[in-house]
């Protein structure tokens, strides 16, 4: 057999590096060359001298000029091995995939270098003059630049009629005539607005955000054919946001969600109506009675829970916030709003909105009708989802981008303005870094000026000293706007459509910044529109949590408040971010927040939720290849025991809650099993929504429903519960929650050692720093040791028994089984690394009744075990009602 040649020496092939440790080759070779870059090369002292050991001068200098060439040389080469590119200097934000060989690509303060880079290393570019010329081509250019001239001439003519308009539409609102605003309809679902015709085409089965236009540049959406919700919403930004979100979330900068696919339902009537209202949807009664909800009665606060059905079984239907109109003796609203009976007094009208998921919207607005028109007199309903928008922002820079953002104006008809107003104390708000800070769920309403006629916009200037600060306080603990806030004007229809119709163009705003002075903002004018705003401040569900700023505005004027937003300086570094519908689900999910809907799957949009995303994971296990793919049948659950528990791509509530299904006979080969999996099972589709009776529990009825006292309960009720795990592991989504074992004592002894806390193999030696210092030591040395050894902590021995019984790791063979399928509760909703706490964490939902009641009664918290679908693996947790 001829021997095969040795390999050629410059073969493609990488070769594994001479360091048998070495794992990433680049690396490795980058170190080399740096190491080579920085060695100087030198001769040998010896050749200066000659034989009688004398200094050879002639020989010398020859030698010394041999060192300064190689240390010459070797600067050079230093300084260009780790030498960065112009292109590699632009922040990600700012990086185009074609920067390295297209100038224009690179910031303007860049290009110069970034052309003479190109040059020294002979980059090949291409330009439109180096291209080669074609008859084809010079026939294009020639039809190309023969229609760019017509166009021209028409976009003049076009350009001159608009701005003959927009001057007479100036002089025509300088008096700011009043507008009639189209007829609503109560009691009707309305439609989307009619889109440009440029656009029609792409919103025929779904409806775009007002900053859609933004967000499509820059961030991943849901596909063409597959609106969520009937929106086309962005799902994450296109460049990596996970860290960085987790820091402008808690950390440092503000983070901003466009949440104008938010459903607003408006109600109008005596209060009576509207307390009626109310409470056929389960708002509690000491929030409409009692003192406890006054604030909020009064339009000074808002108010955050769960509504349900009035009928039937009670079903809670979605998180909802309710907003009262504040009152007052607003003229405008009195004139509109006054109704008169038949003894002739005067019945006043109020109003308030709801704001509600899109998800649970036509549920829920459903059950506002019905229970609308059971009122006497009944209460009017409105569909607000296409005039209100609305934007969500927190982090520490939040209220600080929305003050730079915002600028109050006075009302034309408020005379002058009332002391301690929300437009006066919402400047003063800018130092405050948590919006939880402020009262819980306060309100601020008044208007603002067009934020286009404030750009570039400016740091705001924030005072630190003493005096400030305790002026801030006082505000905040006195709270004004109590007692000072009017009537927001964006519960009036008519305000809301003025300040839509009033707002001026990008041209017009573009020629008054031309005319104004250098470094100016374009003086105020009557025509200005005033738009009216709806400041909410949020607490997060978690303690300690960073709160959040929700604004509400005409949905028109979203895009120059967004852009507005999006461009303010912060003073501490750069400028907001924008979020998707995944950043919104991480920041809850860092807080121990639930989200909805996906979290809760005990409501009816939660179940759609649920099977839309079962789908998507089955898809994903098929598209697989059979060997690459988890075998459900094959999962090792110990002690004997084969096979997932349901399907596994599910959070398989059926499995759950029917228990496990009888085999029944079939014809079907035992070596042949469906394409759709071994544990599948063959159920007709449920018509129940969600099946099986289940229905969701809020938090703040769990100790009521678990009582002893309460009724034995005929529907399983799901409860949200957030999980954290004690040691190491991640739980994921679907993973299985169970119960401490509850008929096998030995294997809950086994889970419960896992809890306590790892004991040390070695008694615990005293550091070296505390030890006693020498006599010969310096002064300072021995007091530094004697205050070491003052303030260091006692270490108490540790007794020998502890070393015996040392905690079991997974895989060892002395690691528990996880429990049987009767102590199965639940599973993991949403999970992963949380960034917040350092571990795995996650939010589960579980099954009421057999979670929380342990030897008797019930409990808020425990423990559980937690099994990611597809392994045999559990890890204990803490898990906790949320």
């Amino acid at each position: 057999m001829a021997s095969h040649p040795p390999p050629a020496t410059n073969s493609k092939r990488k070769r594994p590096g001479s360091d048998i440790n070495s794992t990433n080759p680049n690396r490795n070779a980058k170190r080399v060359k740096i190491t080579s870059a920085r060695t100087i090369l030198a001769q040998s002292s010896e050749k200066a001298l000659n034989k009688h050991g004398e200094l050879d001068v002639a020989s010398f200098v020859k030698a010394r000029e041999y060192e300064i060439q190689a240390l010459e040389a070797s600067m050079a080469s230093s300084k260009t091995a780790l030498t960065t590119r112009a292109f590699q200097q632009v922040p990600r934000a700012l990086r185009r995939r074609t920067a390295s060989h297209n100038v224009k690509k690179v910031p303007k303060r860049l290009r110069v270098r970034a052309a003479k880079e190109m040059k020294d290393d002979k980059t090949p570019t291409v330009t439109a003059r180096s291209r080669n010329s074609t008859s084809k081509k010079r026939l294009r250019v020639k039809e190309t630049k023969r229609l760019q001239g017509i166009a021209a001439k028409v976009r003049a003519k076009r350009a001159a009629a608009r701005l003959e308009k927009d001057n007479r539409e100036e002089e025509e609102n300088s008096e700011a005539p009043a507008l009639q605003p189209p007829r609503l309809k109560t009691g009707v679902l309305e439609k989307s607005p009619k889109p440009v015709s440029k656009f029609r085409k792409r919103q025929i089965h779904k409806a775009w955000l007002p900053t859609h236009l933004y967000h499509a540049k820059r961030a991943h959406m849901t596909p063409p054919k597959e609106p969520l919700w009937r929106f086309a919403i962005p799902l994450t930004p296109t460049e990596k946001s996970y860290r960085a979100t987790h820091r402008a979330g808690g950390l440092r900068g503000c983070i901003a969600w466009d949440m104008s696919y938010m459903s607003i339902i408006g109600v109008e009537g005596v209060e009576a109506s509207l307390l009626g209202v109310l409470r056929c949807l389960g708002i509690p009664e000491y929030a409409l009675t009692t003192g406890k909800g006054r604030k909020w009665r009064q339009g000074t606060r808002s108010w955050k829970g769960w509504l349900r059905e009035r009928d039937d079984i009670h079903a809670w239907i979605a998180s909802a916030n309710v907003i009262w109109c504040a009152q007052g003796e607003s003229h405008e609203m009195r004139k509109q709003d006054n109704i008169t009976n038949s003894t002739g007094t005067r019945k006043e009208k109020r109003k308030l909105l709801i704001q509600v998921h899109p998800s649970a919207f036509l549920h829920l607005w459903n059950e506002i009708l019905k229970v609308a028109k059971m009122q006497r007199p009944p209460a009017s309903v409105e569909d607000l989802r296409f005039e209100i928008g609305a934007i969500e922002i927190t982090g520490p820079g939040s209220t600080e981008a929305l003050v730079g953002a915002l600028h109050p104006v006075e009302p034309a008809d408020s005379g002058s303005s009332t002391l301690n107003s929300p437009s006066e104390i919402w400047p003063t708000l800018a130092p405050v870094t948590n919006p939880a800070s402020l009262p819980a769920n306060s309100i601020l309403g008044f208007e603002v000026s067009d934020p286009r006629l404030h750009q570039p916009s400016r740091k705001v200037s924030i005072l630190h000293s003493p005096s400030d600060t305790t002026a801030l306080l006082e505000i905040l603990s006195a709270w004004p706007p109590d007692t000072t806030q009017p009537p927001p004007t964006l519960f009036t229809r008519l305000a809301r459509f003025t300040a839509s119709r009033l707002l001026p163009s990008q041209k017009a705003i573009n020629r008054r910044k031309a005319a104004a002075p250098p470094g100016a903002h374009p003086s105020p004018v009557p025509s200005d529109p005033h738009i009216p705003i709806l400041l909410l401040a949020s607490r997060a569900e978690s303690h300690g949590g960073q709160g959040s700023w929700t604004v509400l505005l005409p949905r028109k004027c979203v895009v120059p408040v967004w852009y507005s937003l999006m461009h303010h300086p912060l003073s501490t570094g750069g400028v907001p971010r924008f979020g998707g519908l995944r950043e919104k689900r991480q920041i809850a999910f860092e807080q121990a927040v639930p989200w909805f809907p996906g979290d809760f799957p005990g409501t009816k949009a939660g179940w759609e939720w649920e099977l839309q995303e079962r789908e998507k994971r089955k898809a994903e296990w098929l598209k697989r290849p059979k060997g690459k793919r988890i075998e459900w049948e094959s999962v090792d659950l110990g002690a004997g025991r084969k096979g997932e528990l349901g399907m596994g791509w599910a959070c398989d509530w059926e499995r759950l809650l029917s228990g496990a299904p009888v085999p029944a006979p079939s014809s079907t080969p035992p070596d042949k099993e469906p394409a759709d999996g071994p544990s599948a099972p063959q159920k007709p589709p449920a018509k129940d929504n969600p099946p099986l009776g289940m229905h969701h529990l809020p938090s703040d009825l769990i100790l009521l429903y678990l009582s002893p006292s309460a009724p034995t309960p005929s529907r399983p009720a799901l409860a949200t519960i957030s999980i954290s795990l004690i040691h190491r592991g991640v739980p994921t989504t679907c993973a299985r929650i169970y119960r401490l074992p509850s008929t096998d004592p030995s294997l809950r002894a086994q889970w419960l050692l896992l809890t306590k806390a790892p004991q040390p193999t070695k008694p615990l030696k005293p550091h070296p720093q505390h030890q006693k210092p020498s006599p010969s030591a310096p002064p300072h040395e021995k007091r530094a040791a004697l205050a070491s050894s003052l303030l260091a902590p006692t270490l108490p021995p540790v007794p020998p028994a502890a070393h015996s019984t040392p905690r079991p790791e997974a895989n060892d063979p002395a690691y528990p089984t996880v429990p049987d399928e009767e102590d199965l509760v639940g599973f993991v909703t949403t999970g992963n690394f949380n960034l917040g706490e350092g571990r795995g964490t996650g939010i589960g939902c579980v099954v009421a009744a057999r979670m929380a009641r342990a030897e008797g009664r019930a409990w808020r918290k425990g423990l559980c075990v937690v099994r990611e679908a597809g392994s045999g693996l559990g890890r204990v947790a803490r898990w906790e009602f949320v």
